[in-house]
Parts: structure tokens; C-alpha cells; sequence
């Protein structure tokens, strides 16, 4: 056939026309965006359609909600995207920026999902009145508020521990930042943040529930969706539904493993810092594979490259000015005295707003209260920390060394991370008020279900982004056993650790308001703790009370970090940063 079409049409001719391998990546193409179009289309239709139309436990209504849902976690994750080069690059590169930014980033993360949605609902449904785009709005942003805090310290960490000579070359042939931003800083922290991605795109199913099925007081918000469809099955003690549940979340993460992360993965491969390739072989993906075979296909996607690539070369040089002398020692000082004072003085104001609000209705026999719950969370939280990292750190390890490991491991480990522990709910219930048990013990694998995935990623994308040269020294001078732990690998994988660490913390403090507060229909279970309190008083809508308990549960995760994690960046950054 080929010889037939070069004899009657010209070479250029050929190259316009599709090739088989276009033949087989066109429906795909053309399916994504009907996709994302369909999706587009519902979140105009007027907001009465959601009080009309109620959650079908029905089975065929699935794959819709699947859809939905999918599509809100997506488009969190673009924002995530954003927020993290803008947010993570301030905060790695001005030193005043960051004694802002990093303590706002450790508040932020630390906020419950139910926090923010119960103060940003009436907002969304406000900015897009009578349309359901607000409440898909409110619904995108609780996702991306359990999406972008790890995302953002994982960019945030990379920049941190760029290595010293790769600055001196980019400074040698004078890129200019912008294009030191495409060239270095991004490439370098690809690796980390692609892990990271599935990492938030998991995370956020676990919180999907909370953000398409949530009563604060009186306001009722119920998307269609697979979070909402869950919350009814549970609300009507459904377990063949719970069961459809957990199929249509096998499915979902197998095709966006498939063809999202798995093509990153393997893409991301190539930003390795190394000088000698691998032993153990490298990510494939069909998709990417697919794509780089199709004539057609690239040939739309050429003018979308080749202006990311000419963005990405421009230098954005502003007009020469006459070089100033640096600033003098003492002036230096008193900047950063004054801009110390504008935070501190920024963050007494904030803290006055909060007792004005919170003391119209709360005594100090509350808070303190409070203050007692939050310790009873914070020790369940330390100890499921310790507990998740020596499980997970040894086997990250072996699985970050071995891509074809990694592979296989992907799909399971995405579907284990994004499984809500709203599942779980109908087995706790039953076996702890059928046996006695007690909450306060029981109640707490839920807690460590959503937090000890954010150190086995991080600890995978550390250990696949550790260069091969550093492997063959050690085995060259035959470092074994646990020397090889102690002097190679765990200080090669230290700071990714330390991210983990830290976003894992911030998501036990989230996981234990769906952790220690569990129904099953009309059955509840109630543990002791600051997650529990939020939940109950969330439910009643009593905002003072949640506002107090966000608060506490800030205080708490910000203290943590400036004691605990903080020193041990820096460790970090000083002593095992690779130069």
C-alpha cells in the first residue's frame, strides 16, 4: 500500500496523511473531548436540577456520576498545578516570602475540607447565581484544597535542593530567570511532582464525599457524582451499592492510570539526574508510545510544543539599568525587621478577628476543652505516623529502585490511596458496637488509611529520582546491608521523606474528622478528639464552634511543623543536599 501511495502522491503529501497508528489514537482523542464537553454542558443547567433530580442508587446512573466526578477531580488538579509553580517558586526563592508563605502553607493544609466548604459555598452559589456552576465551584475547590498542599510542598522542597552546580551552569550561560525557571527548576522537580500528582488525584477521592454531599445547617449541596451516590448507599445502609462503588473507582483509576499517569511516569523518566543509565530498565507506557508513533496527531499537537518550547526560550529581559550598590548589612536588617513586623502584626490582627467571633458564643471552658481534644488527635497522629514510615519507607525504596516494580505497583498503590474510608464505615460500625470495642482505639486505622500513602510516594519518588551513578559507587566500594541504608539511601531520600512526612501529617488531621465521627444509617460511633468535634458541630452548623476547632487544629499542625519537620528541612537542605 505504501509503495502504491509514493508512486501517485508527492512525499510532503504523505506526511499530511493519518498513518495507522492515527487510525488507533484519533478515537481517543475524539473521545476525550466529548468527554470533557458533556461534563462542560451539565455544569450550566440551571441549579433547581439538583433538588429535582435525586441521587438513583441505581447502577446504570454510575458511569455518569463516574464522569462527573472525574472530571472535577481533573479540573482541581490544573488548579492544583497552578498554585504550585506560582505558590512553591516564591516561597523557595524569596527568603522573605517564605517566613509568609511556608507558615500560611502549614495553616492551609492543616484547615479541614469541611472547613473550607462550610465557609465558600454560599460564595460559589453567589458568583454564579441559578447555575449549577457554583456549586460544581465550591465542589472543585474542597477537592482542590485536599489536592494542592502536597503538590506545592513537593515543588517547594525540589527548589530547595537544587544542586549547587547546576545553578553555576545555568548562571555560566546566563539564562535569565524565566528561563531558568523552564530549563532547571522545573525539569528538576518533575519527578517528585508527578508522584505527587497521583498522589493528590488519590487523595482527593478520599474526600470526594464531603465535597458532593455536605450539610452545613441548613444549606444542602448534593452534586451527582460517585462521592454522592456513596453517601446515599450509606445513608440507606445499601451495601450492593457500596459494592458498585468500589468497581466504578477500580475502573476510573485504571483509566487514569492508564492514560495520564502511566504516560507522565515514563515521560518524567528522562528528568533524571544521572550520568549512567539503569540496570533495571525504564517506565514504558503504550499511550505515550502511541502517540509518538501517529503522523497526524503531531502534527496538531506541533504548534502547542512549539509555543510551550518558544515560551520556555524567551528571556523577558527588562531594560538595562545602571547597577546599584548592594544593600548595606544594617539596611538588610531593618527590612527584615520591618517586614517580621508586618507579619506578626498581620497575624495578631487575624488571631483578634477570631476570639472577637469565636467568644460570642464560646467560654474559655470550651476552649480549653478543645485544646484537650486536639492533644488526644495529635498523639493518635504522631504514633500513626512513625508506624506508616516503617512500613512504607523500606518498601518505597524497593519499589522506587525497580521502574518495572513501580509499574506494576502503580495502579494498586493509586487505587489503595484513593480508597475512601467512607467504605469502611458499615465493618467498623458493626463489629465495634457488636463487640464492645472501643472507639478510641478502633476508630484509628481509618486515620492512617489516608495518610500513609503520602510517604510511600514521596519515598518512591525519591528513590526513582536517586541517580544510578550513586548506586554503582556503592556497589563499587561494596557498602551493604545497613550501612547502605545509613550512609546511601536514606540520606539520598531524606527530603522527599520529610515532604511526605509533613503532608502526611496535615492529611491525618484531615482524615480524622471522617475518622473519628462514623455512620452507618442511623448507627454512629464517636471517638474522643478535635476531628470528631468538628464533624458534630459541622453537621449543626454552629459556625463559631467550627471556626474554633479549625483554629485549634491549625495551631496544633503549625507548632508540630515549626518544632518537628522544620529542623528537619533544614538538615535536609544543609547537610545532604546533592551538589
Amino acid at each position: 500500500m505504501n509503495k502504491i501511495l509514493r508512486q501517485y502522491f508527492p512525499a510532503s503529501t504523505l506526511r499530511m496523511l493519518p498513518n495507522r497508528w492515527d487510525l488507533m489514537a484519533l478515537p481517543l482523542v475524539v473521545g476525550f473531548l466529548l468527554f470533557f464537553s458533556i461534563g462542560a454542558h451539565q455544569t450550566w443547567a440551571p441549579i433547581s436540577t439538583l433538588q429535582s433530580q435525586a441521587i438513583s442508587l441505581d447502577p446504570a446512573d454510575l458511569p455518569e456520576y463516574a464522569v462527573r466526578t472525574t472530571l472535577r477531580m481533573l479540573a482541581a488538579m490544573a488548579a492544583s498545578l497552578v498554585f504550585t509553580l506560582l505558590y512553591g517558586t516564591l516561597a523557595a526563592k524569596s527568603r522573605r516570602a517564605e517566613k509568609l508563605l511556608v507558615p500560611v502553607l502549614d495553616i492551609l493544609q492543616s484547615v479541614p475540607v469541611l472547613g473550607y466548604i462550610s465557609f465558600t459555598v454560599t460564595f460559589f452559589l453567589l458568583l454564579f447565581p441559578g447555575r449549577v456552576l457554583g456549586a460544581e465551584c465550591a465542589a472543585i475547590f474542597a477537592i482542590f484544597t485536599s489536592q494542592a498542599w502536597n503538590m506545592t510542598f513537593s515543588f517547594y522542597q525540589s527548589l530547595r535542593m537544587l544542586p549547587r552546580d547546576l545553578e553555576e551552569v545555568a548562571s555560566n550561560l546566563q539564562l535569565s530567570a524565566w528561563q531558568k525557571f523552564w530549563k532547571l527548576d522545573v525539569p528538576y522537580a518533575i519527578p517528585g511532582l508527578v508522584w505527587n500528582m497521583m498522589m493528590s488525584m488519590s487523595g482527593g477521592w478520599f474526600f470526594v464525599v464531603a465535597s458532593e454531599a455536605i450539610t452545613v445547617g441548613d444549606q444542602t449541596i448534593t452534586l451527582p457524582g460517585v462521592g454522592a451516590y456513596l453517601a446515599t448507599a450509606i445513608l440507606q445502609r445499601n451495601m450492593a451499592a457500596v459494592g458498585y462503588v468500589i468497581l466504578a473507582m477500580v475502573v476510573v483509576i485504571l483509566l487514569y492510570d492508564q492514560f495520564l499517569f502511566r504516560p507522565l511516569v515514563a515521560w518524567a523518566d528522562k528528568f533524571r539526574m544521572e550520568n549512567t543509565a539503569s540496570q533495571a530498565g525504564v517506565p514504558e507506557s503504550w499511550v505515550l508510545n502511541l502517540i509518538q508513533r501517529t503522523r497526524l496527531v503531531q502534527r496538531l499537537l506541533r504548534p502547542v510544543t512549539r509555543t510551550i518550547g518558544r515560551l520556555g526560550n524567551r528571556r523577558f529581559s527588562l531594560p538595562r539599568r545602571r547597577r546599584k550598590a548592594p544593600p548595606s548589612v544594617h539596611a538588610s536588617r531593618l527590612v527584615d525587621w520591618l517586614w517580621n513586623g508586618a507579619i506578626g502584626a498581620l497575624t495578631l490582627y487575624a488571631l483578634w478577628h477570631i476570639i472577637t467571633y469565636v467568644g460570642t458564643e464560646v467560654g474559655l471552658d470550651e476552649c480549653l476543652h478543645v485544646l484537650g481534644l486536639g492533644l488526644i488527635t495529635l498523639v493518635r497522629v504522631m504514633l500513626l505516623i512513625a508506624l506508616a514510615s516503617l512500613i512504607w519507607v523500606p518498601l518505597g525504596v524497593m519499589i522506587g529502585l525497580r521502574p518495572t516494580w513501580a509499574e506494576k505497583v502503580q495502579p494498586l498503590a493509586q487505587f489503595l490511596a484513593a480508597f475512601p474510608a467512607n467504605l469502611l464505615f458499615p465493618v467498623f460500625v458493626i463489629v465495634i458496637l457488636r463487640y464492645q470495642l472501643n472507639p478510641d482505639v478502633w476508630l484509628s486505622p481509618l486515620i492512617v488509611l489516608g495518610t500513609q500513602w503520602y510517604i510511600l510516594f514521596n519515598v518512591i519518588a525519591g528513590a526513582s529520582a536517586f541517580p544510578n551513578d550513586f548506586r554503582e559507587a556503592a556497589t563499587n566500594f561494596r557498602i551493604r546491608g545497613w550501612q547502605w541504608w545509613r550512609t546511601v539511601m536514606l540520606p539520598g531520600i531524606f527530603p522527599y521523606y520529610v515532604t511526605g512526612a509533613i503532608t502526611a501529617s496535615g492529611g491525618a488531621w484531615n482524615a480524622s474528622i471522617v475518622s473519628e465521627f462514623v455512620a452507618w444509617g442511623q448507627d454512629k460511633v464517636v471517638a474522643h478528639g478535635l476531628g470528631a468535634y468538628i464533624a458534630e458541630t459541622t453537621a449543626a452548623g454552629d459556625f463559631p464552634k467550627i471556626t474554633l476547632g479549625v483554629v485549634v487544629m491549625s495551631l496544633f499542625v503549625v507548632v508540630f511543623n515549626r518544632v518537628v519537620w522544620r529542623p528537619l528541612y533544614a538538615v535536609a537542605e544543609n547537610k545532604l543536599r546533592m551538589n
